[in-house]
């Protein structure tokens, strides 16, 4: 039996905002070119756990590893899609310009692209099919495609992990079909993609592991293995149900104080 290396491992970290523990004791490890969804209620801790993975928000305690080395060691290795209500909006800047930021940690802030840079932001602008909307300034256009852009500059930059938040939420078909599509092809690429969602049958569908979470670790698997009776109780309590069908739905009319409330607000710069 052949071992599969580990792109990324969390080994007993804790996260919070100060004082205040979100997360606690969480220890996982994810293979390879792995797709996982990370689910959970609202204010469980997803949007906390991929600021800490992308070195935002640091550690209160423990550690986190990206091929065997500490997260921060390797250069522009991990990208990473905020949600749509994290990001400034308003800033002045062309989907050009978004997608070129993709390409900063390659050519340095104070360089000029090159040819190469060029031919990737613009490669990466047309496969998420956007390439007609270059010099359109990211403001005007429509979520599913202010969301491509995001995409698109996530592709230039070329990472070995993607982290996504809540990419499917609010945004239009085309783009959520786009979006999955993507998936697939950087897992045919053995690019390892971390996405959170709401949506658990889209979870139990598209993606090869789930990481379900309520303040701590609940459960790491398979769909198969994480989706059971005792674990989605333990994460949702009187709020999931579950149709004749097999259909999982959560009731998240009267959510819990979100973690939204201590978000750092991104700006596109």
């Amino acid at each position: 039996m052949t071992h599969t290396p580990h792109r990324l491992e969390i080994e007993n970290a804790s996260i919070g905002y100060g004082e205040k523990i979100v997360m606690r004791d969480l220890s996982f490890q994810v293979p390879h070119g792995a797709r996982v969804a990370v689910v959970g209620p609202n204010g469980a801790g997803k949007s906390t756990l991929f600021k800490a993975l992308v070195g935002i928000l640091p550690l209160q305690s423990g550690r986190i590893l990206i091929h065997g080395e500490l997260l921060g060691a390797h250069k522009d290795c991990v990208a990473y899609i905020p949600q749509h209500e994290d990001v400034d909006w308003r800033f002045p800047v062309t989907v050009s310009d978004v997608v070129m930021m993709g390409r900063f940690g390659q050519m340095g802030w104070l360089s000029r692209p090159s040819k190469t840079d060029k031919q990737i932001v613009r490669k990466s602008m047309e496969q998420m099919g956007i390439g007609g909307l270059a010099n359109r300034s990211i403001g005007q256009l429509s979520g599913g495609q202010q969301q491509r852009a995001f995409l698109a500059r996530a592709i230039a930059q070329e990472p070995h992990i993607l982290l996504m938040d809540e990419p499917f939420t609010g945004v239009d078909v085309t783009t959520q079909e786009a979006t999955l599509n993507l998936l697939d092809h950087l897992h045919s690429q053995q690019v390892t993609t971390i996405i959170s969602t709401h949506d658990l049958n889209l979870a139990a569908s598209r993606f090869d592991l789930v990481l379900l979470l309520n303040h701590k670790l609940i459960a790491f698997g398979t769909p198969q293995e994480v989706f059971v009776k005792e674990n989605l109780a333990q994460a949702f309590g009187n709020s999931l149900l579950v149709m004749e069908n097999g259909v999982m739905l959560v009731d998240e009319c009267c959510p819990p104080e979100e973690e939204h409330d201590h978000h750092d607000h991104a700006e596109v710069k």
